[in-house]
């Protein structure tokens, strides 16, 4: 009967990807899970890094769809992250958003935590 292989270090501790998921594991459950959504937090930096933009502006730089853009904003207006301003200029309808300061700061934070989970990884080894 053949002898069972040796387990390297690597395979004693499990693999890779476990070990750096537990530090990250006990940062993640604060994550605001509201900005985390891909498009949410575009709409967010978006606002943060370039100040108001128009709704097609942004539906353009995030290459989503009108309805998708919409259902999203929404989420964030509803948070007072955004303010959503309706004008027209002429007889065109105009929608302008732009970050709240509660945005600004709520977008810091995921951020902020977003730093402490890579930095929880890299620490770890991998």
């Amino acid at each position: 009967m053949a002898k069972p292989a040796r387990r390297t270090p690597d395979q004693e501790r499990g693999p890779v990807s476990a070990r750096a998921a537990a530090p990250a594991r006990a940062l993640a459950p604060d994550l605001d899970r509201l900005i985390h959504e891909r498009v949410r937090l575009g709409i967010a930096s978006a606002l943060a890094a370039g100040g108001p933009l128009g709704f097609t502006e942004l539906r353009d730089l995030l290459g989503t769809t009108d309805g998708n853009l919409s259902v999203h904003a929404r989420k964030l207006e509803d948070a007072g992250y955004i303010d959503c301003e309706k004008s027209f200029a002429g007889r065109t309808p105009r929608t302008e958003y732009r970050l709240t300061k509660d945005g600004r700061r709520a977008l810091e934070r995921y951020l902020a935590h977003m730093e402490a989970l890579i930095d929880a990884v890299r620490v770890s080894g991998v």
